[in-house]
């Protein structure tokens, strides 16, 4: 095979390549914008804290005989990342190589990325002295791009000079057996070599004493292991597109240990933070409005303020009772891990009333504990493992006091896991009835998620009704074991522990949107949910990935429909959302509940009709959730709101897609909810129009006010507030409010 013939790296020092190698320099679009020296490109400081964006690739080349995969290990001598094992080989395409490097947007997108791979042949000589001859250029498989960053601090300290801030093009190759190529590394760039298998893979990575690259464990972790990992799947991988994403680019920011560097860098990627989250966050762009747009929203920004400083939510975990029942060591643990694991529902689950409060922050660190267990998808190499796991969780993590598990999960997720013991000393502080419950529910989703867990998703559920299983193993059974629990507190009627369909539709509700607007983060990660039944009506193809096209107008168009068809279907559980919320009596509970529906509904809202969820993950303004949160306090404000944001999706359907195949369906959906809200939000629009007419009639009938005075005496203005008030409190009284809610100290009984 041809090579370059204007580079030769055995006459290079290490300072000389930093100085005379010419990186492509990028936008964070890959779009070739300029040229910079390796070294300029990996200086992290103050002036660039994450050095110099730039294009990288890098090679993982296996046996195919015996499954293994060809390591090297960073030479001491390297500059960046010394010592670290890696896969086989990692570098960067050039300017001005011959053959060509600078792939263009066209070969990107048709995944031929013949620049890369020339660049990959280049560098397996250099590096590991295999020759170009025994190397084809067209075997090398493209797989995806992902953007991430590193400072070189374990090397050089906190403050390290170093780092790696690239878009990097996975590559796999394969070779009949090892006897089909010959190595001769170099010394100043390859220390060692080895081939392992995966077991052998996940013993390194448990080996505290070696050093791995950071980009190598995200490739490695996010894509390469697990029963639906490229690795373990590597035949299909090289003959098919299956694994293939040549439209989007991964984004992640690195493990925390190599953040700081020379400009103190912090997360890039903030929604994704790897450190703190697992599965496919970070991965994925989250699309947000602009600030100026945000601040514009003067409303939004009032509410924002009210709920940080002026009215937050208040929590009532250092009541006495608390503080007496619970040991205060492992609730502290509880109630910091919430915050870490989930910050947006730590303050809702911390307004609850001091009775139930505890019992639900513990459900939940128990359903995420599990939760975490089956998005680790490269843990367990041995799938039965993780099955055995989650069916014997409620048995094994909720009795033994000093259950722990290791190297599972990621950042918060995993701590919660390592240091469980102390969430299961809480658990056992609790009344019997409520761990009857937790155990339970704990039980019967773990079984669920087994269930999942052995079946291939990596194109979705294959029916709408596997679809529905799934939401209610994960999601609805979380709606009877709260339904449960609050009746167990003794402030909810014994009758809503009965109402298993409502509190059931209410979860999937829930469940559904998060999955309609995970559907890249989730397509990504190997894990889909989007039902074949219904996305097999809009693709072309018999991928799921087909939609993330959206340059393609045909594609969009299919895409949006499909888009469209699952908002509606979520937006149909909503009348039993409502009705379920009409049976709460308690004000905190009916808090709790409200404030995810609204978040759900404003969600479905902002999903319906919009191409950003094809290319990223969607969400409303935080100052608009802000909001919601100040709105949800009844069934009145309630009502108000799903009146509101159903009549902002039946408007979008009637005049953004009056092709949709759905349209119909999204307007009776919509129209359900709009009849059973209207005379709420009737009542309260009349009412402010009552205010406005008595004060405009108390001011018209005073005789002494002439057409010519600018200002109104003060008394006659007074009067006329009295009267708009009067008549507001007359109107309101004239239709009483359904759904009277008390508070936990009015409902419950004396402690």
């Amino acid at each position: 095979m041809t090579t370059t013939t204007k580079w030769d790296g055995n006459s290079m020092t290490q300072k000389d390549m930093m100085l005379k190698d010419t990186v492509i320099v990028l936008s964070e679009n890959d779009e070739v914008i300029g040229s910079a020296s390796k070294k300029e490109a990996h200086i992290f400081d103050m002036k660039q804290p994450t050095g110099i964006l730039h294009r990288a690739f890098s090679v993982f080349l296996f046996d195919e005989s015996t499954n293994e995969l060809l390591l090297q290990q960073r030479a001491s001598t390297k500059i960046t990342f010394p010592n670290v094992w890696t896969n086989t080989c990692c570098s960067h395409p050039l300017h001005g190589m011959e053959p060509e490097e600078v792939d263009t947007a066209d070969s990107v997108a048709d995944g031929s990325v013949m620049g890369v791979k020339h660049a990959a042949i280049r560098k397996l000589e250099h590096e590991l002295g295999i020759p170009p001859s025994q190397l084809d250029v067209t075997k090398f498989k493209f797989l995806t791009r992902f953007h991430y960053w590193a400072a070189d601090t374990v090397t050089h300290g906190p403050k390290s000079p170093w780092g790696e801030h690239e878009i990097d093009y996975v590559l796999f190759y394969t070779i009949d057996n090892k006897s089909a190529i010959t190595m001769k590394p170099h010394p100043d760039e390859v220390d060692d070599v080895k081939w392992v298998t995966q077991e052998d893979l996940q013993e390194m990575f448990q080996d505290k004493s070696l050093l791995l690259s950071p980009w190598f464990r995200l490739i490695v972790q996010r894509w390469a292991l697990g029963s639906n990992g490229w690795w373990c799947n590597l035949k299909e991988t090289m003959n098919t597109d299956k694994y293939c994403d040549f439209n989007n680019i991964a984004r992640f920011d690195p493990p925390k240990e190599h953040f700081g560097g020379g400009g103190n860098a912090g997360p890039k990627f903030l929604e994704g933070d790897s450190t703190k989250k697992q599965g496919a966050y970070g991965k994925i762009k989250t699309h947000k409005e602009s600030k100026l747009s945000q601040l514009c929203q003067l409303d939004e920004v009032w509410s924002a303020v009210t709920l940080l400083y002026l009215k937050p939510l208040v929590s009532n975990l250092e009541t006495d009772y608390i503080k007496k029942t619970f040991s205060s060591e492992e609730l502290i643990f509880c109630d910091e891990i919430l915050g870490k694991v989930s910050r947006s529902f730590a303050a809702v689950i911390r307004q609850l009333p001091q009775q139930l409060l505890v019992d639900v922050l513990v459900f939940y660190l128990v359903l995420r504990a599990l939760d975490t267990v089956e998005d680790d998808t490269t843990a367990f190499p041995d799938i039965a493992v993780k099955v055995t796991l989650l069916q014997k969780f409620h048995e094994q993590a909720l009795v033994d006091p000093n259950w722990t598990l290791d190297n599972v999960g990621e950042g918060d997720e995993r701590r919660l896991l390592q240091e469980f013991s102390k969430c299961q000393t809480t658990y056992s502080e609790l009344k019997s009835e409520s761990r009857s419950v937790i155990a339970d529910i704990t039980k019967r989703m773990g079984m669920g998620m087994a269930e999942f867990v052995e079946k291939d998703m990596g194109q979705g559920t294959a029916t709408v009704e596997e679809y529905n299983r799934y939401c209610h193993f994960v999601a609805g059974l979380v709606g009877e074991g709260l339904s449960r629990l609050f009746v167990v507190s003794g402030l909810e009627s014994v009758s809503l522990k009965k109402e298993l369909q409502l509190s059931d539709q209410m979860g999937m509700f829930l469940q559904k949107v998060n999955i309609i607007r995970d559907y890249l983060e989730d397509y990504v990660d190997g894990r889909a949910w989007w039902p074949k039944s219904i996305w097999s009506k809009y693709s072309e193809t018999d991928d799921l990935g087909y939609f993330c096209n959206m340059t393609d107008d045909k594609v969009r168009t299919n895409s949006l429909a499909c888009l469209n068809e699952l908002v509606t279907d979520a937006l149909e559980l909503a009348p039993d959302c409502l009705a379920y919320m009409s049976m709460l009596q308690c004000a905190e509970i009916f808090r709790f509940c409200a404030i995810p529906q609204v978040m759900a509904i404003a969600t479905l809202d902002k999903l319906y009709n919009n191409p950003d969820v094809f290319t990223g993950v969607v969400k409303i303004r935080k100052g608009l959730s802000c909001k919601l949160i100040l709105q949800a306090n009844n069934i009145s404000e309630l009502h108000s709101i799903f009146h509101d944001f159903s009549k902002s999706i039946s408007s979008k359907a009637k005049k953004c897609a009056k092709n949709d195949p759905s349209l119909k369906r999204t307007i009776k959906a919509c129209q359900v909810v709009i009849d059973k809200t209207e005379t709420t939000r009737t009542r309260k629009n009349n009412s402010v129009k009552k205010l406005a007419v008595g004060l405009i009639a108390t001011l018209a009938v005073k005789n002494s006010i002439s057409s010519k005075e600018w200002i109104v005496p003060l008394d006659y203005l007074a009067r006329g507030m009295a009267l708009g008030i009067t008549t507001l409190l007359f109107w309101n009284s004239t239709f009483p409010k359904k759904n009277q809610l008390k508070s936990a100290g009015v409902l419950g009984k004396k402690i």
